[in-house]
């Protein structure tokens, strides 16, 4: 087991290795005493998982039920919220019971709000079981539900107690759904660490699994300490973000976030370069990263249409937005656009 400690405002470690799940009750009995909890999964990951998880709860003495929605982004929304909350009130959870979020990134960020509010705030678990939740949603206290008019747009930032990552559960993921992990892994190298980078162009990532989630985690860990409630340096982890959720939106969710991000940073990549916000060469190597890991790059929007999602985005400051770009491989800075730059910005990218 590898752990890594975020230095939020209440620090917390993010354990990874394979095997966790079966150790997840003895973990959290490290760092919080048993009592009544509900373990938050979706239709997907609850028959893999969900007794698994609840047989290591009870055999530390947690007294744990499972919670299930169906899966998909589609269900991240205030309705699924609602529901989950009348769950928690109806088997009376109180402000001391806890809440374990199983599963990918849409029920960690389901979950996590509703622990972020319900009764005013009680503590949770992250335990995903998706590449993508492991190096992104589960790391940095993020919560939130989309709305109709755009992704995350209603949230709240509640850390965790822990999170605790088994690796082991990658095995059971699709191809598709593994790359919408490596697209964030991808962003992490793009926007901070030049080597890491390199790295994953010729490493096989399946094997070194463990080692690539530590990494992802010790630069977004970094970033969240400097920054936990993104009013700086913490926006850079938004590369490919304001365009990648306009697409999510577009499609009503059936482009994966993932896929969408990586569409998002190769978008972003071309209108930064012909703007001149960043360096010739730039678009070049963010292509060749995705055309080596099988990443997607090609908008299913045209540029009306991306524009006005985009403009929907939390990011959006009045009459102006926040845009990634890389000043290098392994640089990035935030710069700030009006809407009619914004247009333009769309219509380079495209």
């Amino acid at each position: 087991m590898q752990t890594v400690m975020v230095h939020a405002s209440r620090p917390y470690p993010v354990h990874i290795g394979a095997g966790l799940l079966d150790r997840c009750g003895a973990l959290a009995a490290d760092l919080t005493a048993p009592r009544r909890c509900l373990v938050v999964s979706d239709s997907t990951v609850a028959p893999l998982y969900g007794q698994q998880a609840l047989d290591a709860l009870e055999r530390v003495g947690f007294a744990a039920s499972l919670w299930t929605f169906p899966a998909g982004e589609q269900s991240k929304n205030l309705a699924t919220y609602g529901a989950l909350l009348e769950h928690m009130a109806e088997i009376r959870l109180t402000r001391s019971d806890l809440i374990f979020a199983l599963g990918g990134g849409v029920t960690g960020d389901l979950a996590g709000f509703a622990a972020a509010t319900y009764q005013r705030g009680i503590d949770f678990f992250q335990l995903p079981t998706t590449f993508l939740a492991a190096v992104d949603a589960s790391v940095g206290g993020k919560t939130a539900v989309d709305l109709a008019a755009g992704k995350n747009l209603a949230g709240a930032f509640h850390q965790p107690l822990a999170v605790l990552c088994d690796t082991g559960t990658f095995a059971t993921l699709p191809p598709e759904t593994f790359l919408d992990g490596l697209a964030e892994t991808v962003k992490h190298g793009l926007i901070a660490d030049r080597a890491f980078f390199d790295y994953l162009m010729t490493a096989d990532l399946r094997a070194d699994i463990d080692a690539v989630v530590r990494r992802n985690v010790e630069i977004k860990a970094a970033v969240v300490a400097e920054d936990e409630r993104e009013r700086g340096m913490r926006k850079l982890l938004n590369f490919g973000h304001t365009l990648g959720h306009g697409i999510e939106t577009y499609s009503g969710y059936t482009v994966s976030h993932g896929h969408a991000v990586a569409i998002g940073m190769a978008l972003a990549a071309r209108g930064a370069e012909r703007m001149g916000l960043s360096p010739a060469g730039t678009l070049d190597a963010v292509l060749d990263a995705a055309r080596r890991l099988g990443l997607p790059t090609e908008c299913p929007c045209g540029a009306e249409d991306l524009y006005e999602a985009a403009t929907a985005d939390k990011k959006r400051s009045g009459d102006a937005i926040d845009v990634v770009v890389l000043r290098e491989i392994g640089r990035a800075e935030t710069v700030r656009l009006t809407l009619p730059e914004l247009r333009e910005f769309v219509e380079a990218a495209l």
